[in-house]
């Protein structure tokens, strides 16, 4: 063989030429012979053939030719690329079938379609490199990757001319399910359109029930009247016979929906998917919808005929996702299909199951339908332990009135947002009896200003002063109190004070003793270190603090949501925010301070309200021109007037400043503002400072209001 390798081409056109006697020389023979045609050679004997093949299986099968009159085409299969020789001592075989070039032509087609498929299902994450087309193949899904177990749960369907893809995720907590064709026309999550099946009575093979069906439906409380005008028949499917439920619209057959006695199901494919029994509502007001067919046989048996049942059953949870449109809708196609009948319907009471999937189909068709004219059914006890599931076994186990009582005392449908005061009636009767506590509010701890201000849990309480007056004194004087008489835990974002600072006051107030010995003690002795230790350790159970550690100011989300945490972690009943020029108050673009101060103060209502928490706000006064040493007015706030008309509660500290006008260790507490009456109500009540220990007392004097001097020049 290496030997003719080495010819040069004079030599090898010699051979050409020299064909007949090199067909009986043995050396050609090692060379071209397959042992396929030396095993069938009947020239050969077997001692031979033997012999001669095991020298052919040295040969290597890129040299390989086989027997042809003339060349192998190069489009065939069969040729093979040869090093150097010419093809017409390759390609010695019989001549192929004459090729008809339109069906390579279509062939060619085909094949360039499914690569363009291929490609496109690749961008859906389908691999369908290895899946022929013309049947069903199982593959992974890119969704659900075939859950825990890797099981190839997605279907994908190629059509034979390669034009188009259909696939669909059987495993139930994924349904992925989609479509694409070459043309581009659909996309992942489009399902191709099937042409819809005309079906008759004869050609469905449908028979009346036999006495056994008819048993099956007596067990269950379905009289033969019922199925006989629901037109319920039967199928024979091998040696079985199967339920068939009839679809009918304006009274003609458009699907069918079988049943094994073992409550296995399956329906007529590519046939129109609508309401089970939706002729009995074309003309209702009023509906019922349930979820199986033998659900609205049961209602028929309990004198309600305008029910109609869903195709598909109930899906295992709610779509997290926004309800798709019409066209992109599979799952709930049945629901635009029968849009006819359900427009004019005013009335809809969803009478699904009473188990996870049934709550969340009542929930998906009531999202689709318009919750405002949805009504619920809640299903009535079977046992002590255990309620109803649908509307048969209600029938069964209770009989048609307690069915037809369910269906009457039908509750509507919850929207969010949206209620009615008997869903509050409990919580209006634990008020009326003061069985949740707190309901005139938490005593202040000073007599003389209980009567104008008492703490209530949820609600906003804004405090304001000029400098210096003492409203962060005073607030935590009113903290130390409320913990010391109901145990209130709070939370306290002071931007202002140092966290030493702060703990030295509370402190003070809480030993009653001052913390340093120096000029503002007196007389008074220090606080010991034992009472000192017994100090910090109700600081530390009584309060936590809040505070930003970043060089920026934190904005007043930031600080509601760390109090929240303080809500769940420490049991907190109360927060205080001191001051609010301390917060980043950074504005959208064009959005006034107004809309701002309003917009911050909902959200703290907010959370007041959702977490039962009562928040103090102090917020200083805007600068006071020409100010005659009077108490400023909640009006005077520095940024809205929306502080005192959101506030549940506004309040003015002032310290005396004249000693004509009586102590200078007096303090007025103006409450302004009190939307709750019960509460309290507008007046002044006067405290007695205590600079030693920082307490606040009842003053047992209560000076007269001092004439206002005149701001004006003589």
């Amino acid at each position: 063989m290496r030997f003719l390798l080495r010819l040069p081409q004079t030599h090898l056109r010699k051979l050409s030429c020299s064909m007949s006697v090199l067909m009986g020389s043995k050396q050609f023979l090692d060379f071209c012979l397959v042992p396929s045609f030396v095993a069938s050679s009947s020239s050969l004997s077997p001692s031979h053939t033997s012999g001669r093949q095991r020298q052919l299986s040295s040969v290597s099968g890129r040299c390989r030719p086989v027997f042809a009159s003339r060349p192998v085409s190069k489009n065939s299969p069969y040729h093979h690329k040869t090093n150097g020789l010419s093809s017409s001592y390759t390609s010695i075989s019989k001549a192929p079938a004459p090729v008809d070039p339109e069906e390579e032509a279509d062939k060619r087609t085909v094949q360039t379609r499914l690569a363009n498929l291929r490609r496109k299902l690749a961008e859906n994450g389908i691999d369908a490199e290895n899946c022929p087309s013309g049947q069903y193949s199982g593959l992974i899904c890119p969704k659900c990757e075939g859950g825990e177990s890797g099981e190839k749960s997605l279907s994908l369907y190629i059509s034979p001319d390669g034009s188009s893809a259909t696939w669909n995720c059987f495993r139930g907590k994924c349904g992925l399910k989609g479509g694409v064709r070459v043309d581009g026309r659909f996309t992942s999550g489009d399902s191709i359109e099937k042409v819809e099946r005309k079906v008759t009575v004869e050609s469905l093979e449908l028979e009346p029930l036999c006495d056994e069906i008819k048993d099956y439906f007596a067990a269950r409380m379905i009289s033969a009247k019922t199925l006989e005008r629901n037109r319920v028949m039967q199928k024979r499917i091998g040696d079985e016979i199967v339920i068939a439920f009839t679809y009918w619209q304006r009274g003609e057959l458009v699907s069918c929906k079988y049943r094994y006695l073992t409550k296995k199901f399956f329906q007529e494919k590519n046939t129109r998917r609508v309401f089970y029994g939706l002729d009995d509502i074309e003309k209702a007001s009023e509906i019922i919808i349930v979820e199986g067919e033998i659900d609205k046989l049961a209602m028929e048996e309990a004198g309600f005929r305008n029910c109609v049942s869903v195709p598909d059953g109930a899906p295992a949870s709610v779509s997290a996702k926004e309800t798709p449109s019409e066209a992109k809708d599979t799952k709930y196609k049945f629901l635009w299909n029968c849009n006819d009948y359900l427009k004019k319907v005013k009335r809809i009471i969803i009478a699904t199951d009473g188990d996870g999937p049934g709550q969340a189909l009542a929930e998906e068709v009531a999202r689709r339908l318009g919750k405002e004219r949805c009504w619920r059914v809640k299903w009535p006890k079977k046992s002590e332990d255990e309620l109803c599931k649908d509307a048969n076994e209600v029938l069964m186990s209770k009989g048609p009135h307690s069915l037809s009582e369910a269906i009457q005392s039908a509750e509507p449908y919850p929207i969010q947002g949206l209620f009615r005061f008997k869903e509050f009636f409990d919580e209006i009767d634990a008020y009326y009896h003061r069985t949740h506590g707190h309901e005139y509010g938490v005593s202040t701890g000073w007599k003389t200003l209980d009567n104008f201000y008492s703490v209530v849990p949820g609600e906003l309480t804004v405090v304001t002063g000029v400098p210096n007056s003492g409203k962060s004194e005073w607030i935590d004087a009113l903290l130390c109190n409320l913990n010391h008489s109901v145990g209130w835990k709070f939370t306290l974002c002071s931007m202002e004070n140092k966290v030493r600072d702060h703990g030295r006051k509370l402190l003070e107030k809480h030993v009653e003793k001052p913390f340093f010995d120096a000029n503002y003690g007196r007389t008074v002795p220090r606080m010991s270190v034992e009472e000192l230790d017994e100090g910090k350790q109700w600081l530390n159970d009584t309060f936590s603090l809040i505070r930003c550690e970043m060089d920026s100011l934190p904005n007043i989300s930031w600080v509601l949501e760390r109090a929240k945490a303080a809500v769940l972690r420490y049991g907190i009943r109360g927060l205080v925010i001191d001051p609010y020029n301390e917060l980043d108050h950074q504005r959208t673009p064009g959005q006034t301070e107004t809309e701002y101060v309003s917009q911050m103060l909902t959200k703290i209502k907010r959370f007041a309200q959702h977490h039962s928490c009562h928040v103090w706000f102090v917020a200083h006064p805007k600068q006071l021109q020409q100010w005659d040493g009077g108490p400023p007015n909640l009006y005077d706030i520095s940024g809205s007037a929306h502080f005192i008309n959101k506030c549940d509660n506004g309040i003015v500290i002032h310290r005396n400043r004249d000693e004509n006008a009586g102590p200078l260790d007096l303090v007025q507490i103006c409450v302004r503002k009190v939307r709750n009456k019960v509460a309290g109500q507008i007046g002044d009540a006067h405290l007695c400072y205590d600079r030693a220990t920082g307490l606040y007392s009842d003053s047992p004097i209560t000076p007269e209001k001092p004439e206002r001097r005149s701001n004006r020049r003589s």
